[in-house]
């Protein structure tokens, strides 16, 4: 049977599971010596409950960096998404991953994938969402752009945090926008 993620208890044991995490990330400074055992000793729960939340450590991950993608985006843009904002988001979106960079060690490479699509994900929720709304063009033709534009935002801001090359964030975003506002569809319903 599927979990109902409103119910409150399981909200409530999923935040002890990531808090429980998220200091243990603070105190080792890596991911991969971070085991289930270590998330749910902190947690104070079984190993039966973590497993009844995730597949593994790998699902749990993949959730964690999720949520925090949620929260940092939330934290920075309005509810309501607009034209406006596409500076806020792209800014984001580089400055998240240079900080997420400053706890990637030699052992945590092999998670860096998981944890690049969770934050293009959310950014493709965000700019899809957005698109619906605001766009008269055909749904296929919103998707594509979504994509499109999610990727070269978050591939940009992925290649730049790799290869900074004395480049600052600021012009990088202003490039990036610049590309950005040139892909969308100017057939908006708000112009």
């Amino acid at each position: 049977m599927p979990m109902n993620l409103n119910d409150p208890r399981v909200r409530r044991t999923r935040q002890l599971l990531t808090q429980a995490f998220t200091e243990l990330l603070e105190q080792k400074k890596n991911i991969y010596s971070i085991s289930v055992h270590d998330i749910t000793t902190r947690a104070t729960v079984n190993r039966a409950t973590f497993y009844a939340h995730f597949d593994d450590k790998f699902a749990f991950l993949e959730n964690w960096m999720l949520e925090k993608s949620q929260i940092i985006l939330k934290k920075r843009l309005p509810h309501q998404f607009n034209f406006e904002c596409l500076p806020t988001l792209i800014q984001t979106v580089f400055e998240f991953l240079t900080e997420f960079r400053q706890y990637i060690t030699p052992g945590d490479k092999q998670f860096e994938p998981m944890f690049e699509i969770a934050m293009q994900k959310e950014v493709h929720r965000i700019l899809l969402k957005w698109l619906k709304e605001e766009s008269d063009i055909g749904v296929s033709q919103v998707e594509a752009t979504a994509l499109v534009i999610s990727w070269g935002i978050f591939g940009s801001a992925l290649y730049w945090s790799q290869n900074t090359q004395g480049l600052k964030v600021e012009t990088m975003v202003k490039d990036v926008l610049e590309v950005v506002v040139a892909s969308i569809p100017q057939n908006k319903k708000t112009t």
